[in-house]
Order: C-alpha cells, then sequence, then structure tokens
C-alpha cells in the first residue's frame, strides 16, 4: 500500500508539473497576429469580453489561457482604442489595455496654413474627416466661444505643431485639440519675462494677427522679428502694413499674380488699402512668428522687398528711395 500511495503522489506531482508547464506555455506564447491590431474595448467590457474581442481581431485565440491569467492576476482593463503590435506575449497585451493609453495618429499641421488648408494635411490620417463640417466649425462663433476664444472664428487659433491626436478623433476634437495648444502657449508667453509689445498689441488677438502677416512674408525664422519690426514701425506712424499676403487672404489666392482688382478691394483685410491691422489673422502662424510679433528688432525700417536671389530672404530700408533701388536690384536678380 506504501508503494501504492507514493506511486499516486509522484503521479499528482507529474501531472502538476505538467499542467503548470503547459499553462505557463500556453500563457507565455505570442500573439497570433503577424501585423499591428487596432481594437476598441468598449466601457464596461468584463475580461470575458475582451478576451472575446481579441479572438475575433485575431490577436489571442486561447481563451482559456486569458482566463487563467485574469484569474492569477485580476486586471484593470481600460475602455478606448488600443493597438496591439505583432507577436506579444499574453502580459503585454493586458498591460497595453490596462494603462488606458490609446491608439493614436500623430499629423504634422505646418505653419502658416489658412484653416481651410489644414483638413488636406488630416485626412491622410482621418480620411473620413467632413472638410464641410470642418470649415463650419471654424466659422461657428458660438463653438469659437466655448472653446474660450473671443473672435469670430478660429483662424489663427490652429497652433501649428505635430499632435498625437487619438485614432477616433473627430473635426470637433481635433479642432479643440489644436484651440487648446494655441491657448496654452498664449498663457506661457504672458508669464515669460522681458519687455513685449503686449500693451502695444492689446490682446491675444491682435498678437496673432499680426503674427500671421509676419508668418506669411518670410520662412527665415532670423528674419521675423525685422519684418515684425518693420511692421510695428508702420503701425506706429500710421501707414498701411502693405501686405500682399493679406489681399492672397481675402480671394484665396495663395500663389500666382494679384490682380490689380484685388489690390482694390473693399475688404478691411486689404492692408494694401487701408490703415492698421486686419480684423483677424490670416493663416495659423507658428510660436516663433508669434514671439517675433511680440518682440520686433529694433530697426528703423519702414520697407522690405524679396531679392529673389534664391537665398529667400528680403532687401530692408527706411527711405522709399533706397527701397526702389532694392526693388530694382531684385528686377534683376529675376533676370528682369
Amino acid at each position: 500500500m506504501k508503494k501504492i500511495f507514493a506511486i499516486f503522489i509522484v503521479l499528482v506531482v507529474l501531472i502538476s508539473f505538467f499542467c503548470v508547464f503547459q499553462a505557463k506555455k500556453r500563457i507565455n506564447a505570442p500573439s497570433v497576429n503577424s501585423e499591428t491590431v487596432l481594437l476598441e474595448v468598449p466601457k464596461g467590457s468584463s475580461a470575458a469580453k475582451v478576451s472575446q474581442i481579441l479572438q475575433e481581431k485575431g490577436v489571442w485565440t486561447d481563451d482559456l489561457a486569458f482566463k487563467l491569467w485574469c484569474k492569477l492576476n485580476p486586471p484593470s482593463l481600460k475602455a478606448g482604442w488600443f493597438e496591439i503590435p505583432p507577436h506579444q506575449k499574453l502580459e503585454s497585451i493586458i498591460g497595453i489595455i490596462e494603462s488606458g493609453k490609446n491608439a493614436v495618429r500623430k499629423v504634422t499641421i505646418p505653419e502658416g496654413r489658412a484653416s481651410w488648408e489644414i483638413p488636406a494635411y488630416l485626412k491622410k490620417a482621418f480620411p473620413s474627416l467632413d472638410e464641410d463640417r470642418w470649415n463650419k466649425l471654424v466659422q461657428d462663433p458660438k463653438f469659437t466661444a466655448s472653446l474660450g476664444v473671443d473672435a469670430k472664428s478660429l483662424e489663427g487659433y490652429l497652433l501649428p505643431d505635430t499632435y498625437p491626436f487619438p485614432i477616433d478623433a473627430n473635426e470637433e476634437t481635433i479642432l479643440k485639440q489644436m484651440v487648446a495648444a494655441n491657448l496654452k502657449l498664449r498663457d506661457e508667453l504672458q508669464e515669460m519675462p522681458g519687455e513685449s509689445m503686449w500693451k502695444t498689441l492689446g490682446n491675444w488677438h491682435r498678437v496673432l494677427t499680426l503674427a500671421s502677416v509676419v508668418e506669411e512674408e518670410t520662412g527665415k525664422a532670423d528674419e521675423r522679428p525685422l519684418i515684425s519690426g518693420v511692421f510695428h514701425n508702420r503701425l506706429r506712424i500710421g501707414m498701411p502694413l502693405g501686405a500682399d499676403p493679406t489681399v492672397r487672404f481675402i480671394f484665396r489666392n495663395l500663389t500666382g499674380p494679384i490682380y490689380k482688382s484685388q489690390l482694390n478691394s473693399d475688404s478691411p483685410y486689404n492692408t494694401r488699402k487701408f490703415k492698421g491691422l486686419m480684423p483677424g489673422p490670416i493663416s495659423n502662424p507658428g510660436r516663433k512668428a508669434i514671439e517675433a510679433a511680440l518682440h520686433p528688432a529694433e530697426t528703423k525700417a519702414l520697407y522690405f522687398v524679396a531679392k529673389d536671389d534664391g537665398s529667400g530672404t528680403h532687401f530692408f530700408s527706411s527711405t522709399l528711395t533706397d527701397h526702389n533701388k532694392y526693388k530694382d536690384v531684385a528686377a534683376k536678380n529675376r533676370g528682369e
């Protein structure tokens, strides 16, 4: 009897070891997906529901191993959208869902784009984005006010940057995120030490308005403070800004020639015709252009003209006579 009992004990131990070995093998097996899989875990999903989702998405098909893991390590599963990389262990898969870090799509919005140009960048990551809805929200005063913006539209308030947008983001959530980044920058710049043109410009809307023109006039970061200085000088003496990009904004004529009829427009955005700042921004300026609007270079210059020599830089002058000379040089650089 003792021998039989001993044999029984040995068998039980061997079977136990075998079961543990098999359980560990199944739990530590890689997931079956060969590519990254995007899946949604609805709110209130139980462990059984998550296991079902993983099976349906072809990520993890061993329901018993999943239940065993959850029994031994009760998870705190979160709702949301998650990306599961290929060949993950069960521990990693559950960890991703426990983290609550939702899947995102990164989109870079360049500086100086008008609001109606931005959907072209977003559609690469969000093909179903509705441009009409986007434009309506941008121009909706009620929506604008709900985001804490004291303006008639969101033009100028969509801060250019690289954003991690939620995978299920829509027009409204994207706009909210971009405006929040803009207002966060406003608060940051207000707290920075040193002299700036806050008092001269008066408010954030006017800062963005001037910054948008600075942004459109040059792509050279080191020239922006100088161009800002020219515009501040013109504002101070009551001289029109004379910025062609403001006329382009009126007609959405972003490239090509500007016609005389356009230059004669009675739009308040026509700074070739009217003095002072426009009613609002003509594009969405980046941080460097905004900083230039707030911290213009000290200069006596009232004019600038593109050199047209391939450098992307400008001639600056304080008199119309010198300005006309530089215009002739620029014309020669163009081969005229």
